[in-house]
């Protein structure tokens, strides 16, 4: 490697960081998963609201998987109620793009 001359007062760890590029293997099974998130928290594995009971979410229920209202609810909706888009101020799907104002100046 190449040589540095650092001054004394300065204060530095070298070196790279331990587990670098961790994330970038596959998981691949459902059981490394498993054990992966039961090491951290409870957050594995996430079923859908639209998968549930009507008893269970919002969005369960019905004859087929679609959340069958509309997924915007208001900010003051009773707990519970409270999934999907909360208080969104816009909905569907963004149109146009952003303007270049570079072009103006000469």
């Amino acid at each position: 490697g190449a040589k540095k001359v650092i001054p004394s007062a300065n204060r530095a760890m070298v070196g790279i960081v331990a587990g670098g590029g961790r994330i970038d293997k596959p998981v691949l099974k459902a059981g490394r998963a498993y054990f992966k998130y039961k090491a951290k928290r409870n957050c594995w594995p996430k079923v859908r609201g639209v998968a549930m009971n009507p008893v269970e979410h919002p969005h369960g229920g019905g004859n087929h998987q679609h959340i069958g209202k509309a997924s915007t609810v208001k900010r003051g909706t009773s707990a519970g109620r409270k999934v999907g888009l909360i208080a969104a101020r816009r909905t569907g799907r963004i149109r146009g793009g952003k303007k270049d104002n570079t072009k103006g100046d000469d």
